[in-house]
């Protein structure tokens, strides 16, 4: 009897082994994240909080999660060639990112490399559009999914979570690009009268 439980119980487990990667083999291979702000700097200046990855700490939505964590950089010291390297807690996992394609005030094309929590490989590029006295800035990422990674999207709306993140990145590049440079006020009527006198 014992025996026969077994075997159903072990038919069972295999059963529902089987259905879970034929669900996860059907999930779209292909996937997009995209997300765009406005922002009142010139292209130019939008442009150069990308293109050098030292500038990224200052808007990265991923930057404060683990202050512990180990950066490097390579290559060259910004545009095409350069390189950053993170290694961190399981907030912001490992990996390497590599300017592949730099258009100044135009686009930034980046090779993205993810270690830990699971390896893939997929391409962010960040678009600047004028627009007006405004810059239309797109962040998107895409790539194809291996099947850990589709397994994860089965518990986790991809698209709402790292989407999510490329938000609060746009807000705070924006509020970076848009803040008066410091020093640079021009004086008032009043305070020039105090000089003078």
């Amino acid at each position: 009897m014992l025996k026969k439980i077994l075997i159903i119980a072990a038919a069972t487990i295999a059963v529902i082994v089987i259905a879970f990667v034929a669900v996860v083999a059907m999930q779209p291979a292909d996937f997009k994240i995209e997300r765009t702000a406005g922002m009142s700097a010139p292209p130019a200046e939008v442009f150069a909080q990308v293109n050098d990855f030292h500038n990224w700490d200052a808007w990265s939505p991923w930057a404060k999660l683990d202050p512990a964590a180990k950066n490097t950089f390579e290559g060259s010291p910004e545009g095409e060639g350069a390189i950053f390297r993170w290694s961190g807690n399981e907030d912001v996992g490992e990996g390497k990112m590599t300017i592949l394609e730099s258009r100044p005030s135009e686009l930034v094309k980046i090779k993205l490399e993810f270690i830990r929590p699971f390896e893939n490989t997929a391409t962010a590029q960040f678009a600047f559009q004028p627009e007006g006295d405004q810059t239309k800035v797109t962040w998107s990422m895409f790539g194809k999914n291996g099947f850990l990674a589709k397994a994860f999207c089965l518990f986790m709306d991809m698209d709402k979570t790292v989407g999510k993140d490329f938000e609060k990145g746009l807000a705070a590049m924006k509020s970076v690009v848009e803040a008066e440079p410091k020093g640079t006020e021009e004086p008032s009527a009043t305070s020039a009268a105090r000089e003078s006198e």
